[in-house]
């Protein structure tokens, strides 16, 4: 039996990045989840002179850039910097990761609470490294599936709450100001009682202070960003999270040089972007353009040689895979199960270069079937599908 995947406990950042299986992984927070064009084009070319030429798009809306080695990283910084990409100040990745809710405008609640952030972000506790918090204040919530351990919500009756992760109901409060300033409290209160040892608020056992009732219920959750057209401009889809700098560049400045009207691209945890202001979906092989593509059901991990726990590549089997399961399709390097944390209908995982096959379960869950080769598990898969 091959021996446990290794947790790190902590998520890569640009400051502080992660030794993996193609170098290091250097992550990027947009500044409010979202890039300008000249940003956007930015990150393309230092994806290809200081790293692989791989961007990648995170389930917590982070972008990151793979295969950047220790000589090439210092450059990278530096320039990172200079096209305000990454803080020059390192404390400041420190902070708790924002998600924002994607299709925010200026001045609504979701950019309104999320500036207050930014302005006392200093005055949030200091967490572990992967609590997060969502910012999810427009009329319905869309990142209830998006890992967070604090999140701003609309609540069933219009107005905001803020809501603790384990709790089904949050504290309903009066305005923006008064929603960071409970966010705050909380932040304190978490790890005041404990919360350096629990790691994560889901994992958190001490019951919520007497100040934070959790009596209010958020409003239903509202639909992810159809691909294709938006208020905004344009919704386009990443494959398994993945996108080639050279792909990017041509979606935001055709090679042709044709003007075009993208003014921002807002970043997505559900691999899509929103490219701002722009009136047609570009026709650029490497992106997904319709909500018909199987891939969008599919989760896939970087996994070998990317990441230095898999033993097995993940991406390329499930583009063999696209199409053939009704349903959730999840293909995990090993038993970490980063890329989808909930069941699958089928999910594949990495154990000493084969594959165990579970149906109906997650990444951890108990396999019905061991030590796959790649083509055993397509067949198996086959017949299973048929099945149905």
């Amino acid at each position: 039996m091959s021996p446990s995947p290794r947790i790190k406990g902590w998520c890569p950042g640009a400051w502080r990045p992660m030794a993996t299986g193609d170098g290091l992984l250097v992550r990027v927070r947009p500044p409010l989840g979202e890039l300008s064009r000249e940003q956007v084009l930015a990150l393309c070319e230092a994806a290809e002179t200081f790293g692989s030429g791989l961007i990648e798009l995170t389930s917590r809306a982070n972008l990151q850039l793979r295969g950047v080695t220790d000589e090439s990283w210092p450059p990278l910084m530096a320039f990172l910097v200079e096209h305000r990409l990454v803080s020059d100040d390192s404390e400041a990745e420190r902070q708790p990761q924002l998600m924002l809710a994607p299709a925010w405008q200026k001045g609504d609640d979701t950019h309104t609470i999320a500036c207050l952030l930014q302005v006392r972000g200093s005055e949030l506790a200091t967490m572990p490294g992967k609590v997060g918090i969502a910012i999810d204040a427009g009329k319905a919530p869309v990142l209830g599936d998006s890992a967070a351990d604090f999140r701003i919500e609309r609540s069933t009756e219009g107005g905001l709450l803020v809501r603790a992760a384990g709790y089904a109901l949050g504290t309903a409060v009066s305005d923006t100001d008064a929603a960071v300033e409970q966010l705050i409290r909380l932040t304190h209160w978490f790890v005041d009682s404990g919360g350096w040892a629990s790691g994560r608020m889901r994992r958190h056992t001490s019951p919520l202070p007497d100040w934070a009732h959790a009596d209010t219920p958020p409003a239903p959750p509202g639909a992810k960003l159809a691909l294709g057209e938006h208020l905004e401009g344009m919704v386009v889809g990443l494959p398994f999270g993945r996108v080639a700098a050279d792909t990017l560049r041509e979606a935001v400045f055709p090679a042709s040089g044709s003007q075009t009207s993208i003014s921002a691209v807002q970043v997505t945890p559900w691999r899509r972007l929103l490219l701002k202001d722009c009136d047609t979906l570009p026709a650029v092989d490497g992106l997904i353009r319709h909500n018909s593509d199987p891939r969008l059901a599919m989760d896939a991990c970087p996994g070998a040689p990317f990441c230095e726990q898999a033993s097995v590549a993940t991406q390329p089997l499930a583009e063999k895979l696209s199409g053939w399961v009704e349903g959730a399709v999840h293909i995990s390097g090993c038993a970490k199960g980063c890329a989808r944390r909930s069941s699958a209908d089928v999910c594949l995982v990495g154990e000493a270069g084969r594959f165990n096959l579970i149906v109906n379960g997650s990444a951890d869950s108990t396999p019905v079937k061991t030590g796959l080769t790649e083509s055993e598990a397509l067949d198996v898969i086959k017949k299973l599908s048929e099945s149905r």
